[in-house]
């Protein structure tokens, strides 16, 4: 009976690897590009979405900016390629995805950009898909309603876990606006099945559009990451407020192809540098000058943060 046992543990693993290597192959397109054909081709595709202040849609944002000095260091031409949040993965990796219980590979698409940089959360499903660089900037998911609404934040009791809590609690006192997907997904944050009352927002894939939403009173809440908070209060000041937490602190990052490892070295090595000599920043003070003091974690010790 050991031994039998033994040979189906065995036989179990032989076909998991067998899996994994099926998996593998869907993932890695034949015409996938690493950073020496990138070169030789002379340019980098910047797949963007139009996200808080990662980037605008105009040409500026923290991401536009940091790719194309990446594209200078690396001594190619930038080219701006814009996506949409529900396809920018499949975009990048060249496979048609669908999002339901799990991530399933339908097929093949053209590959359309070589790098994501728009705010793209570091999260667990992404992560089986692409890989991400080092982090490029905090985030945290955190409740947000309108000023005039009779949901009253919470009072910080200086321990996170207990604020997520009686954030939580809130989330019964009206509808609130969540994103399947994405960082705003209800299941990562254990909201699903509880008595929520969880309102999908499928009017645009644009995050974006989310506020406004609120504004006019389509949705009593919302989650949101920290971000696009800071962009929102200053956008509609007087108009918002901060509810609390929902999450603990997440991270974002640039996304790349699994089958484009030098590429993605050669990124991290250049946003180290970005770090070190202070242009970082620089840049986050130009477009998100109040992020320190809503993260100041993740800020504290940075060359040039004061």
């Amino acid at each position: 009976m050991k031994a039998g046992a033994n040979q189906l543990k065995r036989l179990g693993a032989i076909f998991n690897a067998f899996l994994a290597l099926i998996l593998a192959s869907w993932l890695i397109p034949g015409s996938a590009q690493d950073l020496g054909e990138i070169r030789e081709r002379g340019v980098i595709r910047h797949l963007g979405v139009p996200y808080a202040r990662f980037n605008t849609g105009n040409g500026e944002g923290l991401d536009v900016d940091i790719v194309q000095l990446f594209a200078k260091h690396i001594g190619v031409r930038y080219e701006y390629v814009p996506a949409e949040w529900t396809t920018v993965i499949q975009d990048l990796i060249g496979r048609e995805l669908e999002y339901k219980q799990s991530v399933r590979v339908l097929g093949e698409r053209a590959i359309r950009g070589d790098i994501i940089g728009s705010g793209l959360t570091i999260l667990p499903f992404r992560e089986k898909l692409v890989d991400f660089s080092v982090p490029t900037f905090p985030s945290a998911v955190w409740l947000l309603a309108r000023a005039d609404s009779p949901v009253k934040p919470i009072v910080p009791s200086g321990d996170l876990e207990t604020d997520i809590k009686a954030t939580k609690s809130r989330l019964k006192l009206g509808t609130t606006f969540v994103i399947d997907n994405s960082c705003l997904d209800p299941k990562l944050h254990d909201l699903e099945g509880k008595g929520y009352r969880l309102q999908r927002y499928v009017e645009s894939g644009n995050l974006n559009d989310v506020v406004p939403a609120v504004l006019k009173r389509e949705s009593e809440m919302t989650l949101l990451d920290v971000p696009d908070i800071i962009d929102a209060m200053e956008k509609w000041p007087g108009q918002i407020k901060v509810i609390g937490p929902i999450s603990e602190q997440q991270l974002m990052g640039a996304a790349f192809r699994k089958s484009s490892p030098a590429l993605r070295a050669a990124f991290d090595e250049f946003f180290v540098k970005l770090q070190k000599d202070g242009t970082y920043m620089n840049l986050v003070r130009k477009y998100f000058r109040a992020a320190p003091r809503y993260l100041p974690d993740y800020f504290r010790g940075l060359p040039g943060n004061r």
